[in-house]
């Protein structure tokens, strides 16, 4: 076995590992070894990632070199190492940019246990990438949930303890679910690795054996994840998570914690139960008819909305429902789609609540639109970074969002009976975007003096004057436009990828 291979398991203990640790440690050690952490995740995964695309294979880890039912596995191929490295890369740089907020919002006291949940957090991400085992996965959303749930109440103000409450009643009801249908599924297979189950459910639907409680088991498992990611009609509780919580927290929870999910959703459909399994149990078309709606409701809700950041959350909605639209559409390029759409929402999600928090800091503190009418002349850089943003969503030539959206209207092609409604809902979808991320980057370039706003107290940003949020905005914006104009070759990586996944 090449020494690389561990890289994996390393990935997983070492953050771990630091999440206690940073429980017990104060002041600048907790930001170093958070600091430090993250950029190992972001080098390991990265090792992880060039080994597989070097050798054109997926690997397993067995810890302890025990084979099942006893031993636990980690599997890694060029799908995993990538989408390990990806949320790394997003998490160093969502930490980074809201360093400042995080030391004056948080509790001195309590700084510590942020970075603690941060790197649980992290821990979780990289675990429900890598795992092979179906309980495992299981634990690593609970410990996904809690830390989420950590990150959003740690301000304790009123709101954010009301938005965590309903965070966590909402996704421990979408745990539960995962848990009976995965205990349902066990009982049926007795077998816990990936692997070993889908050769079980195979043999069941070969000889017709237990239709009905498979079919259980996958609807159960299926809806408990769709509530943890903010599906329609699940999705009240996600506006007020992400627009009351830390900059970091917004921008992890929107671009990482529901794409955990999403993850962990494909290797079921595609590792535990098979692809064509759930296809032809219809499920897909259920997943395919909610994201439409997702789609449309969210971006409804995002016009009628006046705060931005829970605008750019009330967004999140809508672009969920783009990838459970592109899920449910049963062919391997709507797949394809959806996984690029859930790297192309990870990269310019954090990048629109940073440049909105760099919008908000020339304002006052102020989210409203009056608020922030000229800001992008008072923060040059947030202004463009969330213009590139906006740009992106709405899905304009050479940014990110249009090579998805393009790929998903490739995809509609494909399904003869879904091809209409998926047209139609994207050009509807894309409409309503504009609407909103338009109206409101016309709001930050408006000069204030022309709808005579006060500015009193206002300040002007330089890229100087912020230079952890610079740094992180810029990468970010090159991230994006990368994913925009190079996208030919990560979407053959997607393919091969999938092909090794399955």
């Amino acid at each position: 076995m090449d020494f690389i291979q561990n890289f994996p398991f390393f990935c997983i203990i070492i953050s771990l590992f630091t999440g206690p640790l940073s429980s017990v440690l104060k002041g600048k050690k907790v930001k170093y070894i958070n600091t430090v952490m993250i950029f190992m995740m972001c080098v390991l995964n990265a090792f992880v990632f060039a080994y597989c695309i070097k050798t054109g294979e997926s690997f397993v880890y067995r810890m302890g070199h025990f084979p099942a039912p006893w031993g636990n596995e980690i599997r890694a191929s060029i799908l995993e190492g990538g989408m390990a490295l990806f949320f790394s890369v997003i998490m160093f740089f969502s930490v980074i940019a809201g360093r400042i907020e995080t030391a004056a919002e948080v509790e001195e006291s309590k700084q510590n246990l942020y970075y603690a949940m941060i790197n649980l957090l992290m821990c979780s991400l990289i675990a429900l990438v890598y795992t092979n085992d179906l309980f495992t996965a299981y634990v690593f959303v609970e410990i996904n949930t809690i830390s989420a749930c950590g990150l959003i109440m740690i301000r304790q103000r009123g709101r954010n303890a009301y938005a965590a409450t309903r965070y966590m009643v909402m996704s421990l009801l979408g745990s539960g679910l995962l848990l009976l249908g995965l205990c349902w599924l066990y009982g049926i297979t007795g077998q816990l690795l990936m692997s070993n189950i889908k050769e079980a459910v195979t043999n069941l639907v070969a000889t017709g054996a237990y239709n009905t409680p498979l079919l259980i088991s996958i609807c159960l498992m299926v809806v408990g994840l769709c509530i943890k990611c903010a599906l329609f009609p699940f999705h009240t509780w996600l506006p007020d998570a992400y627009g009351y919580s830390t900059l970091s927290s917004a921008a992890i929870l929107s671009s990482l914690v529901s794409k955990g999910y999403l993850f962990i959703l494909i290797k079921i459909i595609y590792r535990v139960f098979g692809f064509d399994v759930i296809v032809n149990d219809k499920m897909i078309n259920v997943l395919f008819m909610f994201g439409i709606v997702g789609m449309i409701i969210g971006s409804l809700d995002a016009i009628r909305e006046n705060d931005i950041r829970r605008m750019i959350a009330y967004s999140s909605i809508a672009q969920i429902g783009y990838i459970f639209m592109g899920i449910g559409l049963g062919t391997t390029n709507g797949m394809i789609a959806s996984i690029y759409h859930i790297l192309v929402h990870a990269a310019t999600k954090s990048l629109l609540f940073i440049a909105a928090s760099g919008l908000t800091d020339t304002s006052c503190g102020k989210r409203d639109f009056l608020s922030l009418t000229g800001s992008g002349y008072r923060n040059k850089l947030a202004g463009f970074t969330f213009t590139v943003g906006s740009m992106s969503m709405i899905g304009f030539p050479a940014f990110a969002g249009f090579i998805s959206k393009l790929l998903f209207a490739q995809a509609g092609v494909e399904s003869a009976h879904k091809m209409l409604l998926t047209f139609l809902a994207l050009a509807i979808s894309t409409i309503l975007n504009a609407v909103y991320f338009m109206k409101t980057v016309i709001r930050i370039y408006t000069p204030a003096k022309r709808l005579h706003v006060d500015e009193t107290g206002y300040t002007h940003l330089t890229v100087s004057s912020q230079p952890s949020k610079s740094i992180a905005m810029a990468v970010l914006i090159v991230i994006n436009f990368v994913l925009g104009l190079a996208s030919d070759p990560i979407v053959n990586l997607i393919q091969k990828g999938l092909e090794m996944f399955a």
